[in-house]
């Protein structure tokens, strides 16, 4: 019998999710959880699910197995608790959550419940990023010395009462967004040892928003990361990445044709550069159906998610030394 799915959400991430869930046979959505009647009729009726304003009622009416959580980052927790308590497995929308006070509440009731829940830094499941990260892993460009990432978008607009505006609510571009860089830079690096940061923060119908900054990352196994994040970046979404190490360097952006080379050092030249990945994505290896699908194999065999609760803390954890960082002008140690 398929796993009954309840998403708490009716946003962007919520039907990119419902719709991936769609494609699982082990899953089943049952639920659609939103304080907007409207959207959740709209998401609910293209996967015949019940509609609920509240999601005590989700609970006891539709017993759901999930609780797929794609809502504003500071309900998070509340959310994932209350799933958690009732004994249902948790799939969280990155943050993980606002505060490490609120982290470790989910983590502490996630051991209390024995289910398993997972954040979702889908970039993981990303190609180009899931790719450096094995060259980086195999050593292919030798021992790395300093990475630079950026992520640049527009202003994310059509959120929940623009709840993004609000660096109370969101973060800002570093907790909502480069939050995904963070977690990835930990999985091929370890862990940070200290942050320092600048940010600049929006002046049109956005004031107050925190659209634009950059990260210097320590970590402690010596490597310097310097991370850009943007939501003034007005030609569309782009992601970059550059990772020197003594034996090469590895090469990502997403505008260009191939968006992912290596070209590694020889006595004379640097070698030809290589594309990785080499063909078009086929879409069983959509990022977003690999990590629901990589969720829903956890669940079914009962086993441990390749991103822990313990990861997206930390995470979050490096985005809020960020935060500090801007707001003091001084380095933050972790």
């Amino acid at each position: 019998m398929p796993a009954r799915v309840a998403i708490v959400g009716s946003g962007h991430m919520a039907t990119a999710h419902a719709r991936h869930w769609a494609r699982l046979p082990a899953a089943r959505i049952t639920s659609i959880v939103s304080l907007d009647p409207e959207k959740a009729m709209g998401l609910a009726s293209s996967c015949a699910a019940n509609v609920h304003l509240s999601f005590d009622q989700c609970l006891a009416e539709d017993q759901p197995d999930i609780v797929d959580v794609c809502t504003p980052t500071l309900t998070h927790s509340d959310i994932a608790v209350a799933a958690l308590e009732a004994g249902k497995h948790v799939f969280l929308e990155k943050p993980m959550a606002r505060t490490l006070a609120e982290c470790d509440r989910i983590i502490d009731a996630a051991k209390k419940a024995n289910t398993i829940a997972m954040v979702a830094h889908v970039v993981r499941f990303f190609p180009e990023f899931a790719a450096a990260h094995a060259q980086i892993t195999a050593g292919a460009v030798g021992q790395i010395a300093s990475v630079r990432t950026a992520r640049m978008s527009g202003y994310p607009r059509g959120g929940w009462h623009n709840w993004y505006a609000s660096p109370a609510e969101s973060g800002g571009v570093v907790l909502d967004m480069i939050v995904h860089d963070f977690d990835w830079l930990r999985w091929c690096f370890g862990d940070a040892a200290r942050v320092y940061a600048v940010g600049l923060y929006g002046k049109s119908e956005y004031i107050g928003s925190l659209d634009y900054a950059l990260v210097t990352i320590r970590f402690k196994s010596g490597v310097i990361a310097h991370v850009c994040g943007s939501w003034a970046h007005t030609t569309g979404f782009r992601t970059t990445f550059e990772v020197c190490g003594d034996k090469g360097m590895i090469d990502h952006d997403s505008i260009r044709s191939v968006p992912f080379t290596i070209a590694k050092r020889t006595e004379a030249s640097a070698a030809p550069s290589v594309a990785v990945p080499q063909n078009p994505m086929a879409s069983e290896d959509d990022p977003f159906f690999k990590e629901l699908s990589h969720f829903m194999h956890c669940v079914s065999t009962n086993s441990k998610p390749s991103i822990t609760l313990a990861d997206g803390r930390a995470a979050v954890a490096i985005a809020l030394a960020a935060l500090e960082s801007i707001q003091s002008g001084k380095p933050v140690e972790l």
